[in-house]
């Protein structure tokens, strides 16, 4: 049973949680957070989701990401989501997102890192993650024209390439 905390229209935390699944009321919202890494070669770690999963079966999608539980801050989740589905320990406890996007029942966090891993070492999580690959801006929008990827509006996806070494929407 997955517990997630509430927060207001501004990100205030409630003194509430609920029990994923359940119904929220219209004025409260929950927190996801999302992982991209990027290697040195300017390539993205993508996961391909499980056949079985409910949302986006068989889909690609960017490194790793999912809901904040219950006493998590944005940083643990990150850090947590990471190492559930794809192994990898990382240090998030210093790192702010590099932006946040709304979305109807909540805000979307993401985390943008450089980090050459070895995909050989990784340990997918068998109930998320089918398999790992290291894909470019163009074979991931590739996907997604080819309907085998999250359907991310295109712009995004070429944000996250572009963003991931500053914060910011403008080039310094």
């Amino acid at each position: 049973m997955e517990k997630w905390d509430l927060y207001d229209i501004h990100r205030n935390k409630l003194a509430k949680q609920i029990v994923r699944g359940d119904k929220m009321a219209l004025d409260e919202f929950h927190l996801v957070v999302h992982v991209c890494i990027f290697n040195s070669q300017g390539k993205m770690l993508i996961q391909q989701r499980q056949p079985f999963k409910k949302e986006w079966p068989n889909l690609w999608d960017i490194t790793c990401g999912g809901s904040a539980i219950a006493g998590e801050t944005s940083q643990q989740a990150a850090s947590r989501e990471l190492f559930e589905e794809l192994g990898i320990h990382y240090n998030f406890e210093h790192i702010r997102p590099q932006f946040t996007i709304n979305f109807e029942r909540g805000f979307n966090d993401y985390y943008l890192i450089e980090y050459d891993v070895n995909l050989n070492e990784l340990t997918l999580q068998s109930d998320e993650v089918q398999a790992v690959k290291w894909a470019s801006k163009e074979e991931i929008i590739t996907l997604i024209n080819q309907k085998k990827f999250i359907p991310y509006y295109e712009s995004i996806i070429a944000y996250l390439f572009e963003g991931r070494h500053h914060y910011g929407s403008i080039r310094i």
